[in-house]
C-alpha cells in the first residue's frame, strides 16, 4: 500500500494578497483623481474658492476696496434678519419666482406639444419657439424697454387701440414686477421649450400606439403617457428655472434698477446694491451666504419630496 500522501494541486490563479489589493485600488483611486483634476481645478477657482473668501467676508468689516479690517463675528447676520429691507427682498424674490417658474413651465410644456405633432413646415414653429435662448439677457431686456416705454412702446398702443389708458409699466410699483416678469418669461420659454420637446420626442411611439388602441382619448394619452414619461425633464426643469429665478439679476439691472420703491429689488440685485454702490462687503457676503442656503435648501426638499413622483423608465 503507498503511503505517500499526494500534494494539493497548485492554483490556477494565485490568490492576491491584501498589500496588492490595496496597492490595486490606491491606483485605481489615483487614477481616477487625475482625470476628476481638471474639473476639481475650475471647481476649487470657481465655486470653492469664491464660496470660502465670500464665507470669511461676511464676518469682517471691510473698507471700500473690500479689504477686511475688523472681525465682527456673526453680527452682519444679526443685523440682517433685524433689517425690513431684506425681508421685502426676500418677498420679492419668491413673488417673482412664483410668477415667472409655473408659468414659464407651463407655457413651454404646452408649446411642446404643440409642435411635437408630425405636420408640414412643423420645423419653423420649433426655430421659432426656440429662438429667445439665442439671446442675451442685456438684448433681450433692451427690447423689452422700448415696448415698455410709455410714449412709443407697442404695449400702451395696443391698449390705447383697446380703448384703455396708458401704463407706466416700468415706473409704477403695482406694475413693474409683473411686467418684469413678463419679459423673464419670454426670455426663458425657449430653452425649457427645447428640453420638454426632447423629452416628448424621447417617449417610445409604440406606446402611443397601444394607448389608441385600447381607445384612450388624446387628453388621456397625455396624463397616462406623456406626463409621467415626461416628469424627469419636467423636475429638470422645474428646478433649474427656480434656481435661475431665485437669481436674477441681469433683467432687473436693465429695466428697473431695482424700482421704483424698491418694488423689483430682489435678493441678487440687493446683493449687488449693498456691495457695489454702498461699498459693504461684508453686509453683502452674509445675505450672500443666506443665499446660497435658501437656495441649497430648495434644491434638497425638491429632491427630498418632489422627485417622488418623478417616473424614471
Amino acid at each position: 500500500m503507498n503511503d505517500r500522501v499526494s500534494s494539493p494541486m497548485p492554483s490556477a490563479w494565485p490568490v492576491p494578497t491584501q498589500p496588492t489589493v490595496r496597492r490595486t485600488a490606491m491606483k485605481a483611486w489615483m487614477e481616477g483623481m487625475v482625470y476628476l483634476l481638471p474639473s476639481l481645478l475650475l471647481f476649487g477657482v470657481f465655486l470653492f474658492y469664491p464660496l470660502a473668501r465670500t464665507l470669511y467676508l461676511s464676518m469682517f468689516s471691510t473698507n471700500y476696496q473690500g479689504a477686511p479690517i475688523r472681525f465682527v463675528g456673526w453680527a452682519h447676520f444679526a443685523a440682517l434678519f433685524q433689517d425690513e429691507s431684506f425681508w421685502h427682498s426676500v418677498k420679492t424674490t419668491f413673488s417673482f419666482a412664483v410668477l415667472t417658474v409655473p408659468t414659464t413651465v407651463a407655457i413651454a410644456f404646452c408649446l411642446a406639444l404643440l409642435v411635437h405633432e408630425k405636420r408640414k413646415g412643423i420645423g419653423i414653429f420649433r426655430t421659432l419657439f426656440a429662438s429667445t435662448m439665442g439671446m442675451s439677457v442685456a438684448v433681450a431686456s433692451i427690447i423689452w424697454m422700448f415696448m415698455y416705454n410709455p410714449a412709443i412702446g407697442i404695449m400702451n398702443r395696443l391698449l390705447s387701440a383697446l380703448g384703455f389708458p396708458a401704463v407706466s409699466w416700468l415706473l409704477d410699483p403695482d406694475t413693474a414686477l409683473y411686467a418684469v416678469a413678463v419679459a423673464t418669461i419670454w426670455m426663458n420659454i425657449g430653452f425649457t421649450f427645447l428640453l420638454l420637446l426632447a423629452g416628448l420626442q424621447n417617449i417610445d411611439p409604440s406606446l402611443y400606439e397601444s394607448a389608441r388602441i385600447a381607445g384612450l382619448s388624446y387628453w388621456r394619452q397625455l396624463w397616462t403617457v406623456s406626463v409621467p414619461l415626461l416628469s424627469p425633464t419636467l423636475f429638470f426643469v422645474t428646478t433649474v428655472s427656480l434656481i435661475q429665478a431665485l437669481q436674477t439679476f441681469g433683467q432687473i439691472d436693465f429695466l428697473t434698477k431695482g424700482g421704483p420703491v424698491d418694488a423689483t429689488n430682489v435678493f441678487v440685485y440687493a446683493i449687488y446694491r449693498e456691495a457695489f454702490v454702498n461699498y459693504q462687503f461684508g453686509f453683502a457676503s452674509a445675505q450672500a451666504i443666506v443665499l446660497f442656503v435658501i437656495i441649497a435648501a430648495i434644491t434638497f426638499l425638491q429632491f427630498r419630496f418632489a422627485e417622488r413622483k418623478v417616473h424614471y423608465q
